[in-house]
């Protein structure tokens, strides 16, 4: 029998089991009380509004939305501090992938709080890290990744840090990146050279030369792919041996919520292969989305994958690569890897999405694409002047409204959230609006009342 250890018994503690089952049934009561869109109190109203401006006045400009949240949800709906009641489906632009209040992460949560630190980090780790990267190695690989190494960390900016600067240790003196237009990589000061968006780099020294590839069109594929192979190959030679790696970001999300294709992918990852120029993929939106585990599967493309980056719905990032692209020491250090309570809820959304029903072609993500899509598709049909699309993939998803106008669309967002729905936009010159979906915890109804709020939105604000 194997020896236990006192954590070991503190966690096994009836009196904890116990403690934990009344915490959530108290939690269960109030959360029962959450059920519809509310409307803000009105005597709640004016010291909340009061909290927004002392809080934009801290931070240095004010929130996009005027959302404190209160601290208590229920699965995809969520109370404010002035006592509203709103349909959560951007949740936190994917960070929130089981919704709100949701009783496995909250348990995860109660668990993380009797260990003996809030955060982890370089030089002391528990023993649920190793689990939680082991587990995500085996999700990686579940098709032939041959991904050896997993590298913690506390955001979604970081492990794309981290991957470059292992991939440009391993490449020296390599100093050219490659990546799509319209990308998002981070705000960082070395990633806001990568995201393809000028106005996240103003006043910002150059640091890293970035060739832009175009991305796909799904409405001139073959032509699309050609295109950006020719571009691909011009890069190529105009800087033999120059480019450290090439960046995928498999649908562009902050670009718009487009999807690319298998055969687009693999024409240019053939020839990045045949150039040997290393291939990151930047997984941290589409992570969980799809109906594969990462969207590399999803496409097929296992065999090509050097460096994958997580995050988002996750609760924690990572970075992920082969052997040969292990850093020497040195390279990769944080102070913090992820707090306790993190890293215990990624084990809850890595568990529910490998041995629940949530991914493949019939499991949860693509039953609510297909409804969602199914609804939208319909708006769109009785108000063709004002909504095309929808687009994206899974739990991704997207319309535009208005011709994509900037103003228009930005105003429909917030006109939406005043109506009780929670979105946001994407795109460059012609905007979207985009929905992240908390799947393990959204329902068909909850999709149909999100759909009627869209619609009288659109109708108002035409």
């Amino acid at each position: 029998m194997k020896k236990r250890t006192l954590a070991d018994d503190l966690a096994s503690d009836p009196r904890i089991t116990e403690a934990g089952n009344r915490l959530l049934q108290v939690l269960a009561e109030y959360q029962r009380h959450i059920k519809e869109i509310v409307p803000p109190d009105p005597e709640l109203t004016v010291s909340y509004e009061q909290t927004l401006d002392q809080f934009g006045s801290i931070r240095g400009a004010p929130l996009f939305f005027p959302y404190l949240g209160s601290g208590i949800g229920n699965g995809p709906l969520v109370e404010l501090a002035d006592g509203s009641v709103k349909y959560d489906f951007i949740s936190g632009i994917g960070v929130h992938h089981w919704g709100h209040g949701h009783p496995a992460m909250v348990r995860a949560a109660l668990e993380a709080a009797l260990r003996d630190t809030v955060m982890q980090g370089n030089l002391q780790q528990t023993v649920e890290t190793v689990g939680l990267s082991r587990l995500l190695l085996e999700g990686a690989n579940r098709h032939g990744a041959g991904l050896k190494h997993c590298f913690i960390s506390s955001s979604g900016a970081m492990a794309n840090e981290n991957a470059l600067k292992a991939i440009f240790q391993k490449m020296c003196p390599a100093n050219r990146l490659l990546a799509f237009e319209g990308c998002f990589a981070g705000r960082t000061l070395a990633l806001s050279q990568v995201t393809d968006k000028p106005a996240f780099r103003e006043g910002l020294p150059p640091l890293l030369a970035v060739d832009y590839i175009p991305f796909f069109d799904a409405a001139d594929p073959v032509r699309s792919t050609q295109t950006s192979v020719e571009h691909l190959c011009r890069y190529l030679e105009r800087y033999p041996g120059s480019h450290a790696a090439m960046i995928f970001e498999l649908v562009l999300g902050e670009g718009g919520y487009f999807p690319g294709s298998p055969e687009f992918f693999e024409a240019l990852m053939d020839i990045l292969r045949q150039n040997n120029v290393p291939i990151m993929v930047d997984e941290i939106q589409t992570f969980a989305r799809t109906t594969e585990l990462f969207a590399f599967q999803y496409y097929g493309l296992d065999r090509f994958v050097d460096v994958v980056t997580v995050g988002k719905s996750l609760q924690v990032c990572a970075t992920l690569f082969r052997e040969e692209f292990n850093p020497r020491p040195g390279l990769l250090s944080q102070t913090f890897t992820a707090s306790t309570s993190a890293i215990f809820a990624a084990q809850v959304v890595l568990h529910g999405l490998m041995k629940d029903d949530y991914l493949g072609p019939s499991g949860t993500i693509a039953q609510l694409h297909d409804h969602f899509i199914k609804r939208l598709k319909a708006i769109r049909d009785r108000r063709p002047a004002l909504i095309s699309g929808p687009f994206g993939i899974g739990a991704m998803i997207a319309f535009t409204p208005f011709q994509g106008e900037p103003g228009r669309v930005k105003a429909f967002v917030r006109a939406l959230f005043d109506n009780g729905v929670i979105a946001f936009y994407a795109g460059r010159d012609l905007l979207r609006v985009r929905f992240l979906m908390p799947v393990a915890s959204v329902t068909f109804q909850d999709i149909d009342n999100v759909a009627a709020i869209i619609e009288d939105t659109l109708v108002q604000q035409s």
